[in-house]
């Protein structure tokens, strides 16, 4: 295993992971502060997060979904088992554009499964495997290096690409939910020309948070492939 100096740091680690780790904390920074920002600038129209997210229904011609309060701060979900879209206590009732996109963009989620969007529906199926693989990938690799056993590792690290694999398909599921979402403002008039942009922003920022989970991932599977398969040549 490659180490960095005398001090038993993972250089792997180093240069892979931790720019990543910085981009996430970056990520989750800007899409605070931009929520923050566009969350003081109130829509014209007087359009609510709950308003919004129910035009965009009505603009996809999606019916059945309702559309509740949830406690928190960005906590905006939607919810396919109970087809329920939760909006939070800063967006529900909120007039401001940052709240029009937020809600909007959980309200293309929404249309994503009214119409069966492919990608949306794989990650539907995955995450049982996914979050198996998560909680399961360090204890294989762990119980791998005690034991010497390749298999263990191969297993984990097999394990750690599932929860990749869930990083992958989540950001185009995300990316597409903005994209109906901004599209159903600015066809329906739900903001003005020069709110517009505000909620584009505030949706751009949030989608950079799934790009930095998706770099995480990546970097720590590249990491576990390059030590273990170092260490097989090694061997």
């Amino acid at each position: 295993m490659p180490y960095f100096g005398y001090y038993g740091i993972d250089m792997y680690y180093i240069v892979l992971v931790v720019p990543c780790i910085i981009l996430a904390f970056w990520a989750q920074s800007k899409v605070k502060s931009t929520f923050g920002k566009y969350s003081q600038v109130l829509n014209r129209r007087g359009l609510s997060g709950a308003q919004a997210a129910d035009a965009v229904l009505r603009a996809n011609g999606v019916t059945g979904v309702r559309i509740e309060r949830v406690s928190g701060r960005l906590t905006d979900h939607f919810d396919p088992r109970s087809n329920v879209i939760r909006l939070s206590d800063a967006v529900y009732d909120s007039t401001s554009v940052a709240s029009v996109g937020v809600a909007a963009h959980e309200a293309g989620h929404a249309v994503q499964h009214a119409v069966g969007y492919f990608p949306i529906r794989l990650r539907s199926a995955i995450i049982p495997l996914t979050q198996f693989g998560s909680m399961a990938a360090f204890p294989l690799i762990l119980a791998g290096i005690f034991l010497n056993s390749e298999v263990f590792i191969n297993i984990g690290i097999l394990a750690f690409a599932l929860s990749t694999l869930f990083q992958l398909v989540t950001l185009p599921v995300e990316l597409d939910a903005s994209r109906r979402a901004l599209a159903a403002i600015r066809e329906r008039n739900l903001l003005y020309e020069d709110e517009y942009p505000m909620a584009k922003k505030t949706l751009t920022a949030a989608a950079m948070t799934y790009v930095a989970a998706l770099a995480v991932s990546l970097a720590q599977l590249l990491r576990l492939l390059l030590i273990f398969g170092g260490r097989r040549r090694d061997d």
